[in-house]
């Protein structure tokens, strides 16, 4: 069985199987959709080949800090560049590494942000139930899934362990 159909089985038969089964054994909804996403993050780093023409970086708004004055949803290029939140440092990776970089309030802006820009290859931060509807949304599209943390509760001051992105763009981009 070659790893690309093992990923499509995956995402045809297995994912649904998997989830219905963790909810019927109750099995916390995070931590099921977790182990989904960490499957499908090795199943990406299975198949993938090669390096990327196009990656997509895809960031959820919460990382950005509520304090902030300047939104930078939409167009990151607002951002000030602070050093209070990750987003500077992401912007210099996607500057550093010729990425487009994303910011996105909720799973249908990302939706469309991937279908605009069609990229070869998605890194996406995001909370568990945004990451594993979005990676089975944009499906055969290869997606790394790093799940934010959320210290002060869901969609707010959200953080992420930068390197843990770094090395993700970095398996795509080379």
């Amino acid at each position: 069985m070659t790893n690309s159909f093992r990923r499509w089985i995956f995402f045809k038969a297995g994912m649904p199987l998997l989830y219905a089964f963790g909810l019927a054994a109750r099995i916390d909804r995070e931590r099921l959709q977790g182990l989904l996403i960490n499957i499908n993050n090795r199943l990406v780093r299975k198949t993938w080949k090669g390096p990327v023409t196009r990656l997509l970086l895809m960031l959820p708004h919460c990382i950005q800090r509520s304090e902030c004055k300047v939104r930078i949803t939409f167009d990151v290029n607002n951002c000030e560049r602070c050093g209070k939140c990750p987003v500077a440092e992401f912007i210099d990776v996607s500057e550093r590494k010729n990425l487009k970089l994303s910011v996105a309030t909720g799973g249908g802006i990302a939706r469309r942000t991937v279908d605009k820009i069609r990229p070869d290859a998605v890194v996406a931060v995001a909370c568990e139930r945004d990451l594993i509807s979005g990676i089975r949304d944009i499906y055969p599209v290869p997606a790394l899934g790093i799940l934010n943390e959320r210290p002060f509760g869901p969609c707010f001051n959200t953080r992420v362990d930068v390197d843990t992105v770094i090395d993700a763009i970095t398996f795509f981009a080379g």
